[in-house]
């Protein structure tokens, strides 16, 4: 997907990109290739594959009909380079996006990233997800939590549940073949009192399918959850 065709399938739905907001997705992609010699941010380095496999994929919500352009409060556990919220957030500048993770060269990277993008409403946080869910500060405040890529969803509903108000949403990026792990999770959405409100299935323009995963938390997450840091990895729900 070259940069034209990335605009014209986002104009096909509705989306027309603003000059700056197309060098704000040049920009980008520049600054990730340069970062990505020191800090192994992705093994996805060409234009086209870049346009396609992160900026149009971290879009499915958006595209999806799931999030507008409000001033919610979207948390994104494990975003790496930052997908899938910063290409959100370049759509939407209204919403105000923190994310979470575990490397700090990455965080590093995010930082930057948002003084060469001149991003406001971002921050950025080093540590683990099992350690921010019982910081008062982050617990039960966001209105939305992305993750794309980060684990299976038995685990990653005890990592991101615990930080949404109650009715918020999970937005979970799958691969093709979710109904596994749909299944798989069902003990851990009664736990976490979770309710699974869809899984939407859908194609990028070369054909590879995908699923958006939403989840809605219906009830306070008991307070033992989520657990020390590496146990939900270990002992999955």
């Amino acid at each position: 997907m070259t940069p034209e065709e990335f605009y014209a399938a986002l104009s096909q739905s509705g989306i027309n990109l603003s000059e700056q907001q197309k060098q704000q997705f040049a920009a980008y992609f520049n600054c990730l290739i340069e970062w990505n010699q020191k800090a192994n941010l992705t093994a996805i380095t060409d234009k086209n594959d870049v346009y396609l496999k992160h900026f149009y994929d971290s879009l499915a919500p958006v595209l999806r009909g799931y999030l507008k352009n409000e001033p919610i409060q979207l948390l994104d556990i494990g975003a790496g380079a930052g997908f899938p919220s910063l290409p959100i957030k370049i759509i939407y500048p209204n919403i105000k996006v923190t994310i979470i993770d575990s490397l700090n060269k990455r965080i590093l990277f995010l930082n930057r990233l948002a003084e060469t993008l001149k991003l406001d409403g971002v921050s950025f946080y080093h540590g683990r997800a099992e350690d921010f869910g019982h910081d008062k500060t982050f617990r039960q405040q966001f209105d939305f939590v992305t993750a794309r890529a980060v684990a299976a969803l038995p685990v990653l509903t005890e990592l991101t549940l615990p930080f949404l108000k109650i009715n918020g949403r999970l937005l979970a990026l799958k691969a093709a073949a979710a109904e596994k792990e749909t299944l798989q999770a069902q003990n851990a959405l009664r736990l976490l009192f979770a309710q699974l409100i869809q899984s939407d299935h859908y194609t990028l323009p070369n054909g590879d399918g995908r699923t958006l995963v939403i989840l809605e938390k219906k009830k306070e997450t008991p307070n033992k959850y989520p657990r020390k840091a590496g146990t939900p990895n270990k002992k999955p729900l």
